[in-house]
């Protein structure tokens, strides 16, 4: 889609003075923000799967920035955690690329979230960072073995099984109940073959059963525009094949129309072989219900693109809307919005510079009524548009000063040439907003700058983006 700078303004916030769970979160879309230290604070999670530690180049880390009343920013307390860090397992390699994934989610129950980490270039390796009251030290290995962790879930939404990991990778998705516990030991496993799995997972509770379902996606098939979506298709199984109407490369959860039940957003951005049938011009989204059936196999989802009544802008080929995906309830009405990063598409002029649309949740009717959307220039982002800083790379959301509205948290992996950058946009009065936006870059972290992709990747390896960011 191609068009001015006009500023649009997007919505986002919570019940004022309420700490809600975290939500879960995948590969794509970036860890959640979650209290590692307990102080009633959420704190920011920003990965850079390109940072050089001790030298080994692409080795990868994270940083936290911890919350407070004012929120976050560069000079707030941090803490950057590499597998160079005292009391991680294993040590900093070249092209580990650790942070590539991240997941939040309090596994063993003792009041303080815990980071889940992927470094699939690492022998699969997916660790465990420990919250306590000093933040994050502690670090366990979950799980190893070729291109794990090419996605990343967790939700602890009770004891036992109730908490889960959701691993994927290249050939295996792997599944983690619990009880969890700070030695590494979790309460049971069960792996399933996915031989050239793209990768990305995702949790949500689709029938109101209080135990997370499980969703993942199958390999790139030439006959379609993404992979086959598989909702529990290993270790809650209730039947084995994809959904038949649909498919897609990534999954968030979460309730849209505020019924109780969760529902799964897939994103499908790439182009498609026959428009209608396998994709849409520009990409899109499909909405699959939750109900106390569960998502079905035959169950037709809704589908949104930038053609969708409402949805700003136009979809052009090329634009990856639906690359990045998160959902969250911005407006306080108990129906989430969805939130999608299109970051290869144009504004005006200006090519791959990327834009977020938000679609508010409704109870009733179609999406699309009252999208709204974001890039660099819009009024009180921090930044300008310019070529292939791929705006909307990743996305996340959670309230970082517990005023009850929850920032926008979105991902720039090629600003500043690669080296990336985060923006967290506050929540207003009835929506986020540009005013009071914050940037984070290596720079600014004290970070060197060597393409760090500071917020992660996304599904940047996956797309053509035919200019070297992709692996």
């Amino acid at each position: 889609m191609r068009r001015g700078s006009a500023a649009a303004v997007v919505a986002a916030a919570v019940i004022a003075g309420t700490m809600v769970p975290a939500m879960p979160a995948a590969a794509v879309h970036g860890a959640v923000p979650g209290d590692f230290n307990g102080d009633g604070y959420r704190d920011l999670v920003l990965p850079a799967p390109g940072a050089t530690v001790q030298g080994a180049e692409r080795a990868g880390a994270v940083v936290v920035v911890y919350g407070s009343s004012s929120g976050v920013s560069s000079a707030s307390r941090r803490q950057t955690i590499s597998e160079a860090s005292a009391h991680v397992d294993g040590g900093a390699n070249p092209d580990d690329a650790f942070g590539t994934t991240t997941a939040t989610a309090d596994l063993n129950r003792d009041g303080y979230a815990d980071l889940v980490v992927g470094a699939p270039y690492d022998e699969g390796a997916v660790k465990v960072l420990w919250g306590s009251r000093n933040g994050l030290y502690t670090g366990t290995l979950l799980t190893s073995g070729y291109k794990n962790g090419l996605g990343v879930a967790a939700v602890s939404m009770g004891t036992g099984s109730r908490t889960k990991v959701l691993v994927g990778g290249d050939r295996t998705t792997q599944v983690f109940k619990g009880p969890f516990a700070k030695n590494g030991s979790y309460g049971s496993y069960v792996g399933t073959s996915t031989p050239d799995s793209i990768g990305s997972v995702a949790l949500g509770d689709f029938n109101g059963s209080g135990s997370p379902d499980q969703v993942a996606f199958g390999a790139l098939r030439p006959e379609l525009s993404g992979s086959p979506i598989m909702v529990n298709h290993g270790g809650t199984a209730t039947w084995t094949g994809p959904l038949a109407h649909g498919d897609g490369l990534l999954a968030a959860t979460g309730d849209v129309n505020g019924d109780g039940y969760a529902d799964l957003v897939v994103g499908d951005p790439l182009e498609p072989l026959t428009p209608g049938v396998d994709g849409e011009t520009g990409g899109r989204v499909l909405v699959y219900r939750g109900s106390k059936n569960g998502i079905t196999h035959t169950q037709v989802p809704e589908v949104i693109t930038q053609q969708t009544s409402g949805v700003p802008g136009t979809g052009e080929k090329g634009d990856t809307f639906g690359a990045a995906l998160t959902v969250a309830d911005l407006n306080r009405d108990g129906a989430a919005e969805i939130v999608i990063g299109a970051p290869y598409e144009a504004v005006g002029t200006t090519e791959r510079t990327g834009t977020v649309t938000v679609i508010p949740g409704r109870r009733s009717g179609a999406l699309g009524t009252g999208g709204y959307s974001f890039h660099q220039d819009t009024t009180g982002v921090p930044s300008s548009n310019e070529a292939g800083d791929f705006f909307g790379t990743t996305l996340s959301a959670g309230d970082l000063n517990r005023d009850g509205r929850p920032e926008l948290i979105i991902g720039a992996a090629g600003e500043n040439g690669g080296n990336g950058a985060v923006f967290t946009l506050p929540g207003g009065t009835s929506r986020p907003t540009g005013t009071g936006s914050r940037v984070f870059t290596l720079e600014t972290l004290g970070m060197a700058q060597a393409d760090g992709w500071l917020g992660g990747k996304g599904l940047l390896r996956l797309l053509d983006a035919g200019d070297g960011t992709t692996n």
